[in-house]
């Protein structure tokens, strides 16, 4: 059997780590040198998976990134595949710290700049859309009916404006609007009729239902300069006479948007939502840094990035904390977690059954895994807020915001809230797309790039094979991002995906 330096074919992330991750599928019977001694494979390892770099007891705490991912649920001999057959979730009690690692990012010494539209109130947005807002599920067929009008060579006589978007979901009525999910939904629904990426909307309803047109219109913000047109599909005489009715109105629409130009603005005015989805063994060793990295570089341009998926920073939630600029920041974070385990307890669950079978093949074992190499995607910035699902997003610098793992939901969240543009890293690959804010797709790992080249956008997998640097990865992403602020079309917008990827949280009661 060959023989390797463990450097050669695996990654040791912290020096007293337990485990490393294969680089490479591992062979039972290969010998491997690390740390003066030889390690033989003691069963298959697939690549990026886990390898015990000791013998380690039942119950034994195993370190990954220097922190501990679960305890073992057998003994477990140096050489051995660590997974979920002989590793298990861990009870650990975090002593929480607030302010003790703020870590300032200094501004930039060059003010980087982007294309896009004015919007009022200071917004300025990166796509230029007439946006259908559906009030309620009646009206989500007439919405799409209208929009489907409105595709192919026809929207070449508006060369301004990047479409026309559907956005119909499964809600509206048999809630109460004032409850937590009423109040969810709306905000998720005025964020998107605000948003600095629609420059017009037309509002459509059935007439009848518990949140309607007039109960969304209320709530948008005083400075938005959003053209507003609204029907009703009872008032106007049904499904055909409102078909006929809105696409007139969104002719109109068109023609007014197709007037707007893009200007140059300071990245100080982006959004960016970080995302993930599909990961695998090599999210928090490639991809996520390296987003983290571009984090940490629009911080210093003085922009707003925004993390997410509450349930996937579950375990790693002292590391954020720590970063917190306020003990009041801090707090709100572990309030919201708090709340997640109140949720998922009465649905019968705990937050450790994540990760999914996905993860897990692409060798992800444990929640506590997953999330500190989801968390990598915020890089090293102080976290100046923390934000309820769908709320909007108004300090500079790095974010948080309570959503679900489930990345269309989450997703539409950080719209909601504001973000223009969202990078969306992915091991196992996703096919995620936004409308109206471009999602910019990163992969982790070379073999997922090239194999689902016409979905990616970015590929990492050089950090793994040493021909990139996560320095240099995110400053790849960090360009990229510019570029597709300023119009760059990315493979989800080439291949049009987005109307149905817009998914709002729904909790509560539907009676």
């Amino acid at each position: 059997m060959p023989q390797s330096d463990l450097r050669e074919v695996a990654l040791l992330l912290r020096e007293h780590d337990d485990v490393a991750v294969a680089t490479r599928d591992l062979a039972a019977g290969e010998t491997l040198r690390h740390d003066g001694r030889e390690l033989t494979v003691g069963d298959p390892v697939p690549r990026g998976h886990k390898i015990a770099l000791r013998d380690l007891a039942t119950g034994t705490p195993i370190h990954k990134y220097g922190q501990v991912i679960g305890r073992t649920t057998a003994d477990v001999p140096a050489g051995t595949h660590v997974h979920a057959h002989n590793l298990g979730m861990a009870a650990v009690d975090h002593e929480y710290e607030f302010g003790t690692a703020v870590t300032e990012i200094p501004p930039a010494e060059y003010g980087r700049t982007f294309q896009g539209y004015r919007r009022s109130g200071g917004a300025v947005g990166t796509r230029n859309f007439v946006g259908i807002v559906t009030s309620v599920n009646c009206s989500a067929s007439t919405a799409r009916m209208i929009a489907d009008q409105f595709r192919g060579p026809l929207m070449d006589i508006y060369p301004n404006v990047d479409g026309v978007v559907a956005l119909a979901h499964d809600s509206g009525c048999g809630m109460v609007p004032a409850s937590e999910g009423g109040q969810i939904l709306l905000r998720t629904l005025r964020g998107y009729a605000s948003h600095p990426n629609i420059g017009a909307i037309l509002v459509l309803g059935l007439g009848c239902e518990m949140i309607g047109v007039d109960t969304l219109l209320a709530g948008l913000p005083d400075d938005s300069d959003t053209i507003v047109e609204r029907l009703t599909i009872q008032d106007t005489g049904g499904v055909r006479a409102t078909v006929r009715a809105g696409a007139e109105v969104v002719r109109t629409l068109l023609e007014r948007l197709n007037e707007k130009r893009r200007e140059t603005f300071p990245a100080s005015k982006l959004v960016v939502g970080l995302n993930c989805g599909g990961s695998d063994g090599y999210s928090g060793i490639t991809a996520n840094p390296a987003l983290g990295h571009a984090s940490d570089l629009l911080v210093a341009q003085g922009a707003t990035t925004v993390l997410a998926e509450t349930p996937e920073v579950f375990g790693a939630e002292h590391l954020l904390t720590r970063r917190a600029v306020s003990k009041e920041v801090g707090q709100r974070l572990l309030d919201r977690i708090a709340w997640w385990h109140r949720y998922v307890e009465a649905g019968g669950g705990t937050l450790d059954n994540n990760p999914s079978p996905g993860n897990k093949a692409g060798g992800l074992t444990t929640i506590l895994e997953k999330s500190l190499g989801a968390v990598a995607k915020g890089g090293s910035a102080p976290l100046t807020a923390v934000y309820e699902y769908a709320e909007r997003i108004t300090d500079p610098g790095f974010t948080f915001m309570d959503t679900p793992g489930y990345d269309p939901v989450s997703v539409t969240g950080l719209v909601a809230g504001g973000a223009t543009v969202v990078v969306f890293t992915t091991g196992r690959g996703s096919v995620l797309g936004g409308k109206p804010a471009p999602v910019l797709k990163v992969a982790t790992n070379s073999e997922t790039y090239q194999r689902m080249r016409e979905d990616m956008d970015l590929d990492t997998g050089g950090i793994v094979t040493g021909t990139l640097t996560i320095a240099e990865a995110g400053e790849q992403i960090f360009e990229a991002i510019l570029a597709v602020a300023s119009g760059q079309v990315t493979c989800s917008e080439d291949l049009d995906l987005g109307r149905d990827e817009f998914i709002p949280w729904q909790l509560g009661a539907v009676t």
